[in-house]
């Protein structure tokens, strides 16, 4: 064991005969307790809010979306088809036609997104469980299903063969309109259910079979906006992108299910790095502390490092001392920070209602334990516990050991 390493520990464990320096000490210690622990439960607290929120915003996304680089819809030909049929790596896959409509309902009017699937789409996606009430569309028929926002702004009900759904679209083409059927396409449905998925969604889609929305937009049989896959589980996504892309030709964008919510993921990172700027501001100000307690250290060992000194320790070896016990506490301090941060998570993930933060009354805050949380956290507090040590420690001069 080096010299200043056990003079360092013999003063990280003895006390001082002086109590303020003591107390020093101790408010030191637990502000870097305090800043690590607090990091690293606002850190889980962001970890868990974005799985929660990506969970129910990813819930209907699919593993890959093909959609048209230039204008709105393409054509996919049988021969593309059974080619895409061939890639091992596909579990299935459905045809879209998604376009802006207006939605008509009881003299309310309402622009919403409709979205025209295939019969293959309920392979992808476990339909039952967007479902809020009724139940989902039978292929090629009329029926339709609306989000349970849409269905309250326009006050829509189940099986109301009495009232249709009529939806709208601008028919494509030049010259004089003398009326609205010229204007417009236009197709009655009958809703058979609601869905619920997140707010955006439920606000502003309508799904409906692809046929009634091939319809509505002239489309022909083989005209569609998008594909939507779902990936064989452990499916290498690059290789499967790949050869789907190799398939559809360059005019066709792939993109994955981050990339489909590539703006809310922004949104969440940028959340999550000013929060971790913040709270390591403020972690800053607190291991600050650390300066403090070894500098009043220093001064209360005056006189035992003028005999260091003068039994041949070096002025370098004396500065050591303090800057690894400025360290230690440091490390110390962040481990036990980030025990009690751990148990707090683990009490928020797994421990007794009663103990538990809750967001409304029965939804508790979602929390997410993450290592590299933990790593992050640690190396924070560490480094700054380092400079902080290091700063202290060069306060030392070799007039102040010689003097004693």
């Amino acid at each position: 064991m080096s010299f200043p390493l056990y003079i360092a520990k013999r003063y990280l464990r003895s006390k001082s005969s002086n109590n303020a320096i003591n107390f020093i000490t101790y408010i030191a210690i637990i502000g870097i307790v305090l800043g690590s622990a607090s990091l690293f439960v606002v850190l889980s607290g962001f970890a868990g809010l974005r799985e929660f929120t990506l969970q129910y915003t990813t819930i209907i996304d699919p593993d890959l979306k093909a959609e048209a680089t230039i204008g709105k819809s393409f054509i996919l030909e049988p021969n593309t088809q059974e080619k895409l049929n061939a890639i091992s790596g596909i579990a299935s896959y459905s045809k879209i036609v998604e376009e802006r409509v207006i939605a008509s309902f009881d003299g309310k009017k309402q622009p919403l997104f409709i979205k025209g699937v295939d019969a293959n789409y309920t392979k992808l996606n476990v339909v039952d469980s967007i479902l809020w009430e009724g139940s989902w569309l039978t292929d090629k028929t009329n029926q339709v299903v609306v989000g349970y926002g849409v269905s309250n702004s326009l006050n829509i009900g189940l099986l109301d063969y009495g009232k249709r759904i009529t939806l709208f679209v601008p028919k494509p083409g030049k010259g004089q309109i003398t009326s609205i059927e010229q204007a417009f396409n236009q197709v009655q449905t009958t809703n058979v259910g609601v869905f619920t998925v997140n707010e955006k969604l439920d606000d502003s889609y309508i799904f409906s079979s692809i046929e009634v929305a091939q319809e509505l937009l002239s489309f022909k049989d083989s005209q569609i906006t998008n594909i939507e896959f779902r990936l064989k589980e452990g499916a290498n996504e690059d290789e499967v992108k790949s050869q789907i892309q190799a398939i559809l030709g360059d005019n066709i964008t792939l993109k994955n299910t981050a990339q489909l919510n590539d703006a809310l993921n922004k949104m969440l990172n940028t959340e999550n790095l000013m929060v971790y700027l913040l709270l390591t501001l403020v972690s800053i100000i607190l291991i600050f502390n650390v300066i403090g307690s070894i500098i009043m250290m220093i001064l209360d060992k005056k006189r035992t490092l003028t005999t260091l000194y003068s039994i041949g320790a070096t002025l370098k070896d004396i500065r050591r001392i303090f800057f690894i016990q400025g360290a230690a506490m440091t490390i110390i301090g962040s481990l036990l920070g980030l025990f009690i941060g751990y148990l707090v998570s683990l009490n928020q993930i797994y421990g007794p209602e009663f103990l538990k933060v809750y967001i409304t009354s029965r939804l508790p805050y979602p929390l997410a334990i993450k290592f590299e949380n933990i790593l992050l956290v640690f190396i924070t507090i560490t480094v700054l516990g380092v400079i902080a040590s290091k700063i202290a420690s060069a306060r030392i001069t070799k007039e102040m050991v010689k003097t004693g």
